[in-house]
């Protein structure tokens, strides 16, 4: 039993199959090569010893009839290796001359060349191992008879089989103990993905499945990290998020309980205007707080990539300047200088309206960390491997070490947390950058902040 379970789980594996099959395809191969070639031989054979025996045929048939006989018994004298018979025969098959006794009743008359095995009759009552033979009926109705043997080419053609027989079965042999010993390695690898599945099925998403072997498997590992990655990213988030619910909106629900609070106790002692302003104070906290959960919400719309449904070709040199003009009066109120230059590029595959949303929120932010009298750029290039975006200000810029984490949801940099703000806006940015596969760097513009927005595909390595 243990035997039979260990061949069962054996034929389970694909690379033993594969093995398998192989060593059943290259046997019938094998016996059609060698089928073929027999075939072959025996056909060449046959032609190369029939054109001598036809030529002879026609030279003993143009002798005298009287001189005939004689001709044959000399041939026969003459014959040291016995490898050509010759036999004369009468009208009524009586033997006449040479060393075949007996005519054979399958030869015809014309010079038709047939191979006789172990059949034909010769001298000292032997018969010939297998030959070939071809007759001819002359004008005198005698019957005259040659045949060659064939056992030497026989035995060449069956040292020929026996060699691709052997060669074909040391091929077969080393093939299959090849392919086990790969399969032995396989298998390992196997192994070891399935040991990293079964952590990461136990919730450590942080492993990794093996990478190294170059092959349809590393490509599928390849992959497969690739999404562990997305998955571990996505469950970071949702985290993220819950520690962000936790955190920033406790303060601005407490501010809004403690309101509340306040004007359940003083509705008595309040006039009319104060009761109004706490009223005014607790739902502008509110809509605080709808915001930010429509910001999150939104996050979360555009993280699903349910938008990829709606992707078409956009022309980024009019959505830049579309965005330039829409925030170019907030701009002029805040005496903030706003350049566009958008340069002829190649249309993009993606989502209109979410890459506006994108980079309104870079312009606003822009415009929002920019002091009066300050500078904000908008460039669009076209580089070697695509559009270009960049949002370039003169503001306090962001620190080398907050540039990551401003991408996360509610984060706000020590320099800007004294204006308002959800910390939303980048979290928004980074996820639509993210579902058109494209790159955002955030980077100093000494002095200042300046965001690229690459927009061509990444690329898995």
């Amino acid at each position: 039993m243990p035997a039979q379970s260990a061949l069962e789980h054996r034929w389970h594996s694909t690379t033993f199959r594969l093995i398998t099959v192989y060593a059943v395809i290259f046997s019938l191969s094998v016996m059609l090569l060698l089928g073929f070639i027999g075939w072959a031989v025996t056909g060449d054979m046959e032609r190369e010893t029939d054109v001598p025996m036809d030529w002879q045929l026609i030279y003993l048939d143009s002798m005298p009839q009287e001189q005939l006989a004689d001709a044959i018994h000399r041939r026969l004298e003459h014959e040291r290796m016995h490898t050509n018979f010759y036999g004369l025969f009468s009208a009524d098959g009586q033997h006449i001359a040479g060393d075949i006794l007996k005519l054979p009743p399958e030869l015809a008359g014309h010079r038709r060349g047939r191979t006789l095995e172990h059949t034909l009759v010769i001298e000292g009552d032997q018969h010939a191992p297998v030959v070939r033979a071809m007759a001819e009926r002359m004008k005198s109705g005698e019957t005259l008879v040659v045949a060659r043997d064939l056992t030497h080419i026989l035995n060449i053609r069956e040292t020929i089989i026996n060699a691709l027989v052997g060669g074909g079965i040391f091929c077969l042999a080393a093939g299959i103990a090849g392919g086990l010993g790969l399969s032995v390695r396989q298998m390992r690898r196997l192994k070891a993905i399935r040991r990293v599945t079964q952590r990461i099925a136990q919730g450590d998403l942080g492993q990794r499945l093996p990478i190294g072997g170059r092959d349809e498997i590393d490509m599928l590992s390849h992959l497969v990290n690739h999404m562990l990655a997305e998955v571990e990213r996505l469950m970071n988030e949702v985290k993220s998020v819950c520690d962000g619910i936790a955190h920033d909106l406790r303060t601005p629900l407490a501010h809004v309980r403690t309101l509340l609070a306040h004007i359940a106790e003083q509705t008595d002692k309040l006039d009319e205007a104060a009761l109004s302003g706490l009223v005014d104070r607790a739902r502008g906290e509110t809509d605080g707080l709808l915001n930010r959960f429509r910001a999150m919400l939104r996050i979360s719309e555009i993280g699903t990539l349910q938008r990829r449904g709606g992707f078409g070709e956009v022309q980024l040199e009019t959505l830049v300047r579309e965005v330039g003009e829409l925030y170019e009066p907030l701009a002029e109120s805040r005496t903030i200088e706003l350049l566009v230059q958008a340069s002829p590029v190649a249309p993009i595959h993606g989502d209109h309206a979410l890459l506006f949303e994108a980079l309104s929120n870079l312009l606003d932010n822009a415009l929002k960390f920019t002091e009066a009298g300050g500078t904000v750029r908008v460039v669009l290039t076209q580089t070697p491997l695509g559009p270009q975006v960049e949002i370039v200000d003169n503001g306090p810029g962001i620190a080398a070490n907050e540039r990551d984490a401003v991408l996360q949801r509610f984060y706000r940099g020590e320099s800007t947390r004294h204006i308002t703000g959800s910390g939303l806006g980048l979290s928004i940015v980074s996820a639509i950058v993210h579902v058109h596969d494209f790159t955002m760097r955030i980077g100093n513009a000494d002095p200042g902040t300046r965001v690229t927005i690459e927009c061509w595909m990444k690329t898995l390595e």
